[in-house]
């Protein structure tokens, strides 16, 4: 298992390298609820707010926008 940086494509080529089996995505995980998904289809990923981690509240943990709804504010 690795982490720490990886973006999709990097991810990719290190499990295609024998590298790591599995990568694991903290930041960008935090703050796109739907990760997986935008993955797949090649979406933008929500920018993350580095002030907020590991604050205790809430903010920066449950108010990143889903795919749909960032789509749809653009």
């Amino acid at each position: 298992m690795a982490n720490n940086g990886y973006d999709f494509e990097l991810a990719n080529e290190a499990v295609a390298a024998g590298s790591a089996d599995l990568i694991a995505f903290g930041k960008p995980f935090i703050s796109n609820p739907d990760l997986v998904e935008r993955l797949r289809r090649g979406a933008p990923l929500n920018e993350w707010d580095k002030a907020t981690f590991y604050g205790g509240g809430a903010k920066g943990y449950t108010d990143y926008p889903a795919l749909e709804a960032a789509q749809a504010a653009q």
